[in-house]
Protein backbone atom coordinates (compact mmCIF):
# COMPACT_ATOMS: atom_id res chain seq x y z
CA UNK A 1 0.00 0.00 0.00
CA UNK A 2 0.89 3.49 -0.76
CA UNK A 3 2.44 4.99 2.10
CA UNK A 4 1.88 8.68 1.38
CA UNK A 5 0.91 9.22 5.55
CA UNK A 6 4.49 8.37 6.22
CA UNK A 7 5.89 10.16 9.64
CA UNK A 8 2.49 11.66 9.99
CA UNK A 9 0.12 11.62 13.32
CA UNK A 10 -3.35 10.80 13.22
CA UNK A 11 -6.44 10.89 16.30
CA UNK A 12 -8.51 8.72 16.00
CA UNK A 13 -11.72 8.22 18.60
CA UNK A 14 -13.54 5.52 18.67
CA UNK A 15 -10.86 3.75 17.40
CA UNK A 16 -11.42 0.53 19.34
CA UNK A 17 -14.11 -0.94 17.41
CA UNK A 18 -16.05 -0.85 14.08
CA UNK A 19 -14.76 1.76 11.38
CA UNK A 20 -12.68 3.90 13.67
CA UNK A 21 -10.80 0.72 14.51
CA UNK A 22 -10.98 -0.05 10.64
CA UNK A 23 -9.63 3.92 9.97
CA UNK A 24 -6.79 3.05 12.78
CA UNK A 25 -5.57 0.51 11.06
CA UNK A 26 -5.53 1.61 7.39
CA UNK A 27 -3.77 4.97 8.07
CA UNK A 28 -1.24 3.28 9.70
CA UNK A 29 -0.63 0.93 6.67
CA UNK A 30 -0.23 4.58 5.08
CA UNK A 31 2.74 4.69 7.30
CA UNK A 32 0.94 7.11 9.85
CA UNK A 33 1.29 6.96 13.74
CA UNK A 34 -1.87 6.60 15.40
CA UNK A 35 -3.20 7.78 18.72
CA UNK A 36 -6.29 5.80 19.05
CA UNK A 37 -8.41 7.03 21.62
CA UNK A 38 -11.89 5.34 23.19
CA UNK A 39 -12.93 4.11 26.39
CA UNK A 40 -12.39 0.73 26.30
CA UNK A 41 -9.01 0.39 27.53
CA UNK A 42 -8.50 -3.60 26.61
CA UNK A 43 -9.80 -2.69 23.11
CA UNK A 44 -7.07 -0.40 22.73
CA UNK A 45 -4.71 -1.74 23.78
CA UNK A 46 -5.30 -5.35 21.85
CA UNK A 47 -5.44 -2.32 18.47
CA UNK A 48 -2.22 -0.96 19.76
CA UNK A 49 -0.44 -4.82 20.55
CA UNK A 50 -1.58 -5.58 16.57
CA UNK A 51 0.82 -2.20 15.55
CA UNK A 52 3.76 -2.74 17.91
CA UNK A 53 4.74 1.21 17.93
CA UNK A 54 2.41 2.82 15.03
CA UNK A 55 -0.71 2.97 17.86
CA UNK A 56 -0.82 4.34 21.07
CA UNK A 57 -3.86 3.53 22.99
CA UNK A 58 -5.05 6.40 25.18
CA UNK A 59 -8.67 5.97 27.43
CA UNK A 60 -10.66 8.78 27.55
CA UNK A 61 -14.65 9.40 27.20
CA UNK A 62 -15.51 12.44 24.69
CA UNK A 63 -18.19 14.06 26.76
CA UNK A 64 -15.40 14.48 29.69
CA UNK A 65 -13.65 17.85 28.67
CA UNK A 66 -10.85 17.48 31.34
CA UNK A 67 -9.78 13.96 30.56
CA UNK A 68 -10.30 14.52 26.55
CA UNK A 69 -7.85 17.64 26.91
CA UNK A 70 -5.53 15.70 29.20
CA UNK A 71 -5.39 12.83 26.21
CA UNK A 72 -4.60 15.26 23.36
CA UNK A 73 -1.75 17.00 24.88
CA UNK A 74 -0.23 13.97 26.16
CA UNK A 75 -0.56 12.42 22.63
CA UNK A 76 1.07 15.92 21.27
CA UNK A 77 4.02 15.56 23.80
CA UNK A 78 4.44 11.84 22.64
CA UNK A 79 3.88 12.28 19.52
CA UNK A 80 4.06 15.73 17.69
CA UNK A 81 1.40 17.89 16.41
CA UNK A 82 -1.41 15.92 14.18
CA UNK A 83 -1.78 16.01 10.71
CA UNK A 84 -5.64 14.99 11.26
CA UNK A 85 -8.27 14.09 13.72
CA UNK A 86 -11.13 11.34 12.90
CA UNK A 87 -13.77 11.35 14.65
CA UNK A 88 -15.54 8.08 14.94
CA UNK A 89 -16.81 7.91 18.76
CA UNK A 90 -20.43 7.67 18.58
CA UNK A 91 -23.41 5.56 20.50
CA UNK A 92 -26.48 4.64 18.68
CA UNK A 93 -29.75 3.01 19.30
CA UNK A 94 -33.16 4.42 20.10
CA UNK A 95 -35.04 6.64 22.49
CA UNK A 96 -37.98 7.46 23.75
CA UNK A 97 -39.44 9.64 25.97
CA UNK A 98 -39.76 9.92 29.97
CA UNK A 99 -37.69 8.90 32.97
CA UNK A 100 -35.35 6.81 30.73
CA UNK A 101 -34.87 9.24 27.71
CA UNK A 102 -31.37 8.35 26.03
CA UNK A 103 -31.78 11.41 24.05
CA UNK A 104 -29.46 13.98 25.71
CA UNK A 105 -26.40 10.79 26.21
CA UNK A 106 -27.00 10.89 22.17
CA UNK A 107 -26.80 14.40 21.31
CA UNK A 108 -24.03 15.09 24.74
CA UNK A 109 -21.86 11.75 23.09
CA UNK A 110 -22.58 12.59 19.03
CA UNK A 111 -22.47 16.28 18.28
CA UNK A 112 -21.34 17.68 21.85
CA UNK A 113 -18.37 15.08 22.16
CA UNK A 114 -17.31 15.46 18.38
CA UNK A 115 -17.72 19.35 18.80
CA UNK A 116 -15.04 18.97 22.50
CA UNK A 117 -12.76 16.77 19.94
CA UNK A 118 -12.57 19.15 17.63
CA UNK A 119 -11.79 21.88 19.86
CA UNK A 120 -9.25 20.21 21.22
CA UNK A 121 -7.42 19.21 18.90
CA UNK A 122 -7.46 22.24 16.48
CA UNK A 123 -4.64 24.20 18.37
CA UNK A 124 -2.57 21.02 18.06
CA UNK A 125 -2.23 20.49 14.49
CA UNK A 126 0.54 20.54 13.00
CA UNK A 127 2.00 23.94 11.69
CA UNK A 128 1.44 24.60 8.02
CA UNK A 129 1.60 25.16 4.56
CA UNK A 130 0.19 21.54 4.55
CA UNK A 131 -3.41 21.13 4.22
CA UNK A 132 -4.48 19.23 7.92
CA UNK A 133 -7.96 17.58 8.76
CA UNK A 134 -10.90 17.13 10.12
CA UNK A 135 -13.29 13.82 9.40
CA UNK A 136 -16.59 13.78 10.81
CA UNK A 137 -18.44 10.28 10.92
CA UNK A 138 -21.79 10.78 10.89
CA UNK A 139 -25.04 8.24 9.50
CA UNK A 140 -27.07 8.19 6.84
CA UNK A 141 -29.58 8.79 9.35
CA UNK A 142 -28.56 12.45 8.82
CA UNK A 143 -30.28 12.51 5.50
CA UNK A 144 -33.62 11.20 7.05
CA UNK A 145 -35.60 10.20 10.16
CA UNK A 146 -36.58 6.60 11.87
CA UNK A 147 -39.02 6.08 14.28
CA UNK A 148 -37.91 6.12 17.61
CA UNK A 149 -34.29 7.48 16.85
CA UNK A 150 -34.79 11.21 17.64
CA UNK A 151 -31.60 11.23 19.65
CA UNK A 152 -29.64 9.79 17.10
CA UNK A 153 -30.76 11.30 13.51
CA UNK A 154 -30.68 14.30 15.25
CA UNK A 155 -27.21 14.25 16.83
CA UNK A 156 -26.03 12.88 13.44
CA UNK A 157 -27.87 15.94 11.94
CA UNK A 158 -26.57 18.43 13.62
CA UNK A 159 -22.57 17.03 13.14
CA UNK A 160 -23.76 18.13 9.21
CA UNK A 161 -24.36 21.96 9.79
CA UNK A 162 -21.14 21.85 12.84
CA UNK A 163 -18.67 20.60 9.46
CA UNK A 164 -20.15 23.34 7.43
CA UNK A 165 -19.54 26.42 9.80
CA UNK A 166 -16.16 24.69 10.98
CA UNK A 167 -15.03 24.13 7.11
CA UNK A 168 -15.54 28.09 7.08
CA UNK A 169 -14.05 28.97 9.93
CA UNK A 170 -10.69 26.53 9.08
CA UNK A 171 -10.39 27.53 5.88
CA UNK A 172 -8.42 30.13 6.15
CA UNK A 173 -5.80 27.88 8.29
CA UNK A 174 -5.99 25.29 5.06
CA UNK A 175 -7.69 22.82 7.42
CA UNK A 176 -9.96 20.80 5.26
CA UNK A 177 -13.21 19.69 7.38
CA UNK A 178 -15.48 16.38 5.86
CA UNK A 179 -18.61 14.58 7.36
CA UNK A 180 -19.14 11.00 5.91
CA UNK A 181 -22.48 9.35 6.00
CA UNK A 182 -22.21 5.67 5.85
CA UNK A 183 -25.11 3.53 5.57
CA UNK A 184 -25.02 0.07 7.01
CA UNK A 185 -22.01 -0.78 7.90
CA UNK A 186 -20.66 -4.22 9.31
CA UNK A 187 -20.05 -3.37 12.82
CA UNK A 188 -21.75 -3.92 16.09
CA UNK A 189 -23.67 -1.63 16.19
CA UNK A 190 -25.12 -2.59 13.10
CA UNK A 191 -25.65 -5.94 13.69
CA UNK A 192 -27.58 -4.72 17.14
CA UNK A 193 -29.79 -2.36 14.83
CA UNK A 194 -30.70 -5.95 12.61
CA UNK A 195 -31.44 -8.05 15.62
CA UNK A 196 -34.01 -5.16 16.68
CA UNK A 197 -35.14 -5.21 13.47
CA UNK A 198 -35.43 -8.82 13.55
CA UNK A 199 -37.28 -8.34 16.64
CA UNK A 200 -40.03 -6.42 15.65
CA UNK A 201 -40.54 -8.71 12.77
CA UNK A 202 -40.63 -11.51 14.83
CA UNK A 203 -37.68 -13.31 12.57
CA UNK A 204 -34.60 -14.09 13.18
CA UNK A 205 -31.10 -12.26 12.44
CA UNK A 206 -31.21 -13.53 8.89
CA UNK A 207 -34.69 -12.54 8.15
CA UNK A 208 -33.88 -8.94 10.08
CA UNK A 209 -30.68 -8.53 6.87
CA UNK A 210 -32.57 -9.54 4.63
CA UNK A 211 -35.57 -6.94 5.00
CA UNK A 212 -32.92 -4.55 6.01
CA UNK A 213 -30.86 -5.30 2.36
CA UNK A 214 -34.10 -5.26 0.36
CA UNK A 215 -34.17 -0.98 0.55
CA UNK A 216 -30.37 -1.21 -0.42
CA UNK A 217 -30.04 -0.88 -4.12
CA UNK A 218 -26.47 -2.94 -4.17
CA UNK A 219 -28.27 -5.35 -1.26
CA UNK A 220 -25.23 -5.38 0.60
CA UNK A 221 -23.37 -3.58 3.68
CA UNK A 222 -20.33 -2.04 3.52
CA UNK A 223 -17.45 -3.41 5.42
CA UNK A 224 -15.62 -0.99 8.26
CA UNK A 225 -12.48 -1.28 5.67
CA UNK A 226 -14.44 0.78 2.61
CA UNK A 227 -15.23 3.62 5.05
CA UNK A 228 -11.61 3.69 6.13
CA UNK A 229 -10.67 3.29 2.73
CA UNK A 230 -12.65 6.89 1.86
CA UNK A 231 -10.84 8.30 4.58
CA UNK A 232 -7.58 7.71 3.91
CA UNK A 233 -8.79 9.74 0.44
CA UNK A 234 -9.54 12.61 2.40
CA UNK A 235 -6.77 13.23 4.07
CA UNK A 236 -4.18 12.82 1.40
CA UNK A 237 -3.75 15.00 -1.22
CA UNK A 238 -5.68 13.51 -4.09
CA UNK A 239 -8.46 15.43 -2.10
CA UNK A 240 -6.76 18.60 -2.22
CA UNK A 241 -9.91 21.44 -1.87
CA UNK A 242 -12.64 19.22 -0.61
CA UNK A 243 -13.93 20.89 2.16
CA UNK A 244 -17.25 21.75 3.77
CA UNK A 245 -18.66 18.47 2.25
CA UNK A 246 -20.80 15.67 3.06
CA UNK A 247 -19.96 12.02 1.27
CA UNK A 248 -22.72 9.25 0.97
CA UNK A 249 -21.22 5.64 1.03
CA UNK A 250 -24.78 3.66 1.45
CA UNK A 251 -25.07 1.31 -1.67
CA UNK A 252 -27.45 3.06 -2.82
CA UNK A 253 -29.95 3.48 0.21
CA UNK A 254 -30.07 7.37 -0.24
CA UNK A 255 -29.60 9.60 -2.77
Amino acid sequence: MDRRQEGQHFLVTGAGTGIGRAVARRLVAEGAHVTALGRRVELLDALAASAPGAITARAADIRNGDALEAAVEASVAARGPFRGVVCSAGIGGANSPGADDRFFDLVETNLVGTYRTIRATQPRLAAGPDTRHVVVMSSILARFGVPSYTGYCASKAGLLGLVRALAHELAGANVQVNALCPGWVATDMAWRGIDALAKSLGTDRAGGLAEAMSHVPLGRMSEPEDVAGLVAWLVSNDARGVTGQTIDMNNGAWM
